[in-house]
């Protein structure tokens, strides 16, 4: 049950002010089809989510039980620096000539692989041995941080003080990785 904890309130944190629910907000103001932009949320969300899953069984055992705590801390502190990162936005995805679910899909597909919410995913994927609550818990804390944005449209990202929940939420994941980190070397 931890995995699945982890992973949703990683990704969700990690999700916040990102160019994911910016990509979301152009997409869902452009197409003005709720619908199929959420489906393409999930259908991304579900897929970026089971390949760090997938992922994570494949690394597992091939690590000892300190490393997997370092591969984790070395995933918390890259989504942690993300949340410190300035966000460009965006391309908005204009010149695809696929309708509201396929570039919802594809783009966010395109846009999280390899983002630290996935790395995260991955990283309490190979930590825990729990991959199937780290994939559920990761999807459903990117679906909760993406759908609200194409209900509420740009009212939502006006109304967050995403710069204070960015840092404030880089700055606690970089002390916790610090501190996996000098337990998983045995400095702490």
């Amino acid at each position: 049950m931890d995995a699945l904890l982890l992973a949703l309130l990683g990704c969700l944190l990690g999700e916040i002010g990102d160019k994911s629910q910016l990509l979301v907000l152009a997409l869902a103001t452009r197409y003005n089809r709720d619908g199929a932009i959420i489906a393409g949320i999930i259908a991304a969300a579900i897929a970026n989510a089971a390949i760090s899953a997938i992922a994570g069984v494949w690394i597992g055992p091939m690590l000892g039980a300190d490393a997997r705590l370092l591969f984790l801390a070395l995933s918390i502190l890259f989504l942690g620096a993300g949340l410190l990162w300035r966000v460009s936005p965006p391309d908005a995805l204009a010149g695809w000539p696929t309708g509201a679910f396929l570039t919802s899909a594809l783009g966010l597909f395109i846009l999280g692989f390899g983002d630290g919410p996935q790395f995260l995913i991955l990283g309490i994927a190979t930590r825990t041995g729990d991959p199937l609550l780290a994939g559920i818990g990761g999807a459903i804390g990117t679906i909760v941080a993406l759908v609200p944005v194409v209900v509420a449209r740009g009212a939502l990202l006006a109304a967050l003080p995403l710069r204070a929940i960015r840092w404030t939420g880089g700055a606690i994941l970089i002390v916790t990785a610090a501190c996996l980190g000098l337990s998983a070397t045995g400095l702490l």
